[in-house]
């Protein structure tokens, strides 16, 4: 069987003609396996859906009970068997229940990354590498720039920037889903254990994140009606980023603006966003960590996708590894 056969691009996504299903597919589909519940990833509107538990539950969250025909739990590290297709779910380490997905059938095996990290993250089962014949990595930072921060080390920035400017609340920027609930672990870890405030955007999440077993301290609403008293001055303050700058972050006293994201390694854009504090913090792989990955699986080829396709394409062609882009649509990376 040549891997093409096996998994190939269409416009809805990663088509599978064996099994008859789509990975992570743009639009809605017979039958869908969702590798992380990130909305680019995670759309309502499939006839069935197999994801983690995790997954199921937070698509579920976001899009309500009815958010597909049918779903079905893929327990990690067990195979199941679709028309014949063998497809397994290990561990991504991107958000809570991300997957890498492996697909098998007639001796080839094919590991659709998804998005994954290779960072350590309190929140999430860490990524497992997956030996495999056609690795499809994202590329979301693949370009030799993007050298990710040690998260610890970026943390211990904001509390410095804290402790240096007590009369300042400071406005964290962070992903509702997987970036919020890190930072807050992260700080956790740091030994902040005041009360941290949540935009709205983020509580149900958080208390998701909390039910699954992952402590996040004392948390209160920062959104305040008009007659209640906003968060002191010196309170670190996390909401979406694209609170930051707006009207909801201007309510509160002499407000820092801080993002949590890869992208904070190219000052240009956190100048762009009016960003004070940069935080490197990233749920992808950096450039290193995406080369040493696609040698830890032993991949004879490499299948590049949503991000710098054409550096890494070019880095496995140069190590004697076949490789090309999918050039696949409708995958975001700006929410990193």
């Amino acid at each position: 069987m040549k891997a093409r056969d096996l998994l190939r691009s269409r416009p809805e996504g990663l088509y599978c003609p064996p099994g008859d299903f789509f990975i992570d597919p743009v639009r809605p589909v017979g039958r869908a396996l969702i590798t992380h519940g990130h909305a680019d990833h995670a759309r309502a509107g499939h006839g069935a859906v197999l994801a983690t538990r995790e997954t199921l539950d937070i698509m579920g969250l976001r899009y309500g009970a009815d958010f597909a025909g049918s779903t079905q739990e893929a327990p990690i590290g067990e195979s199941i068997a679709l028309n014949g297709v063998r497809v397994t779910f290990h561990p991504a380490g991107h958000v809570l229940g991300s997957a890498q997905i492996a697909v098998e059938a007639n001796g080839l095996r094919i590991v659709a990354s998804g998005d994954y990290k290779r960072s350590p993250d309190p929140t999430c089962a860490p990524f497992e590498p997956v030996t495999c014949d056609v690795f499809i990595t994202e590329a979301t930072f693949g370009l030799p720039v993007f050298i990710h921060a040690d998260a610890a080390t970026e943390i211990g920035h904001l509390l410095a920037s804290v402790e240096r400017f007590p009369e300042r609340t400071h406005i964290v920027g962070a992903y509702a889903l997987g970036k919020a609930q890190r930072v807050i672990a992260h700080l956790r870890e740091a030994g902040h254990d005041g009360t941290i405030f949540i935009h709205g955007a983020l509580s149900r999440l958080c208390a998701y994140y909390e039910g699954a077993g992952v402590p996040l301290g004392p948390l209160q609403p920062a959104t305040v009606e008009k007659d209640e008293a906003p968060p002191p001055a010196g309170a670190i303050v996390i909401g979406p980023p694209s609170t930051l700058g707006d009207r909801w972050s201007r309510r509160f006293s002499d407000p820092l603006a801080c993002f949590a994201s890869g992208w904070m390694r190219i000052r240009q854009r956190a100048r762009q966003r009016g960003v004070e504090l940069p935080l490197i913090i990233s749920d992808h792989a950096d450039w290193h960590e995406l080369t040493a990955t696609i040698r830890e699986t032993g991949a004879g080829e490499v299948w590049v996708t949503h991000g710098r396709e054409e550096a890494l394409v070019r880095w496995c062609e140069l190590n004697g590894i076949a490789a090309k882009p999918l050039h696949l649509t409708g995958y975001e990376d700006e929410a990193e």
